[in-house]
């Protein structure tokens, strides 16, 4: 099995490799910090600071940033999440050194002019607007905030229209400096790259556009001692924006567990048995296959480094909804009162990692995930490990997470 290479700088940056015979190369830096590390008054800021790095560097304006890898066929593109901000590009080979100088300079050392700074805010006003125009998206972020109500996790990683139109350079740059460091940073590449020289590469472009800052700050830490009335209070909720739409789009679900809890992975596995992709979900037979009452239901988890979100999603005909409610509770209620048969378990173990397998073979996805992965944990991605822990699951384990994570009085729902 192929082996990770790993280092770390002078500067306290952490390189983490993992050969390939592709002639692409993916390569990226992945940012420990959030939108739940944003303060009081900043919620949207980390994405912000996403979108205007690429607006201009002391080196690079913002037309020169476009071109440096879209001139060579190359691809560059960033995404913020709850957690973490990541940068990354897919390159041929033979361009990496172009790849790796431009990620630290827009990473390390972006200026964020101020009048191109004003343009962009226009752009995530609105990717706002876009993104409120689609309930479907929407409901996800509306119920993390319902599950995490009162903590950074929970307010939309994108923020709001009248947040950003408040964004500056100076929010830009206060930012950053608290994170956008590389101690608080891992440089990732999946490709065929010599590491010695990667290694060179990665410590002689970033040293040239880093400027180290001695100022840190403390993101928020959910505890499980917090009062249960902070969470799970209110239990329901409906929302009705405006205009009307033709679906009532409807999610249930409710706090869980952290990346490092055992119960995790009987979920994870738990989780794909009952609204995974695969067409013999259980909730996809109930609410579609039987009974055509629905196009999409799905569930799914997030696992963060101190707690966790799971929740089932589906859009139907208003008049429908409480049918739909009473089929997934019934599936929910199944899974808590009766183990899996032997047969059940078998086979959702062989379909799971099944799909795992099929998932590797995207690297782009595969070379984001092994990054984060050492990003926040400090650890190397291995697969074996993984389907290893999914054998290891057994049929009492399911039924114990279920009994927990589907008990009443912990359920919330949330309509739109």
């Amino acid at each position: 099995m192929t082996k990770y290479n790993t280092a770390t700088l002078p500067n306290g940056m952490r390189i983490i490799h993992l050969p390939s015979l592709s002639p692409v190369v993916y390569c990226g830096i992945g940012i420990n910090a959030g939108s739940r590390q944003e303060g009081v008054g900043e919620e949207g800021v980390a994405h912000f600071c996403e979108h205007v790095s690429f607006k201009g560097t002391h080196r690079r304006s913002s037309l020169q940033i476009l071109n440096t890898l879209e001139r060579v066929g190359g691809d560059l593109n960033a995404f913020t999440n709850k957690e973490d901000t990541v940068f990354y590009a897919a390159i041929l080979k033979e361009h990496l050194p172009r790849a790796v100088d431009l990620l630290c300079d827009i990473v390390f050392n972006s200026s964020y002019p101020d009048q191109e700074i004003a343009h962009e805010v226009d752009v995530i006003c609105d990717e706002i607007e876009s993104y409120n125009d689609s309930p479907a998206e929407l409901i996800y972020d509306l119920f993390e905030n319902q599950v995490f109500q009162g903590h950074p996790l929970g307010h939309n990683i994108l923020g709001t229209r009248e947040q950003v139109l408040q964004f500056s350079s100076h929010h830009a740059r206060r930012f950053t400096q608290r994170y956008y460091r590389p101690e608080n940073a891992v440089f990732f590449v999946y490709g065929d790259v010599h590491f010695d020289r990667l290694v060179r590469l990665v410590e002689e472009r970033g040293s040239r556009s880093v400027e180290c800052k001695s100022r840190s700050v403390e993101g928020g830490v959910w505890s499980e001692d917090r009062p249960p009335s902070t969470l799970l209070t209110p239990h329901s909720t409906l929302l009705d924006p405006p205009p009307p739409h033709h679906q009532a789009h409807v999610m249930l679900g409710s706090r869980t567990f952290c990346y490092a809890d055992p119960r995790r992975m009987p979920l994870y596995l738990l989780n794909n048995i009952l609204g995974g992709p695969g067409m013999n979900a259980w909730l996809n037979l109930a609410l579609r296959e039987r009974y055509g009452l629905v196009y999409t239901v799905e569930s799914s988890m997030a696992s963060y480094s101190d707690t966790g979100c799971w929740s089932v999603y589906f859009g139907c005909d208003h008049h429908d909804v409480k049918r739909c409610l009473r089929l997934v509770h019934r599936e929910l209620d199944r899974v808590m009162q009766h183990p899996l048969s032997e047969r059940q378990l078998t086979a959702a173990k062989r379909q799971l990692k099944g799909q795992i397998a099929i998932a590797c073979d995207n690297r782009e996805q595969y070379a984001l995930d092994f990054a984060k992965n050492y990003l926040h944990y400090g650890r190397e991605r291995s697969i074996a490990d993984l389907l290893q822990r999914i054998d290891a699951i057994t049929a009492s384990q399911v039924q114990d997470v279920a009994q927990y994570v589907f008990a009443p009085e912990r359920l919330q729902l949330l309509t739109i």
